[in-house]
């Protein structure tokens, strides 16, 4: 793919870019602001973020959605994969997901029998 032929525009054409020099900027500047609420989030920790919700604190799962904002412009904008063919994109993409859902079954599995082994003190799966 061309280099000029890159689509210079983000939040689905909400702000566009006149270069591909602006458009990085732009994105490192929204990357850096996002990165500026979870450090300011973390420091202060707001008591209305410190309840549960799902098992896991609210403040939690904001750091997990800003994280994958962070993960999406990453790589929808600075490895240019919104310019590839939809193929490659589903193919990126679809793999990443797969392996993602395969590792958090692996973790919780894993995780809840090292919980039970020191919950109950003894083996109770002996492979």
């Amino acid at each position: 793919m061309a280099a000029d032929a890159h689509k210079l525009e983000i939040f689905r054409g909400l702000i566009k870019f006149k270069s591909n020099t602006q458009k990085i900027w732009g994105v490192l500047i929204l990357l850096s602001i996002i990165t500026a609420i979870e450090v300011v989030l973390g420091i202060y920790k707001p008591e209305s973020t410190m309840k549960s919700f799902f098992g896991m604190k609210i403040l939690n799962w904001i750091f997990i959605i800003l994280t994958l904002v962070k993960a999406y412009y990453i790589t929808w904008d600075f490895m240019h994969m919104r310019d590839e063919t939809a193929g490659l994109r589903r193919a990126v993409v679809w793999t990443a997901v797969f392996l993602i859902c395969y590792l958090i079954f692996i973790l919780l599995q894993e995780g809840g029998y090292v919980f039970d082994v020191y919950k109950d003190g003894f083996i109770k799966r002996d492979f």
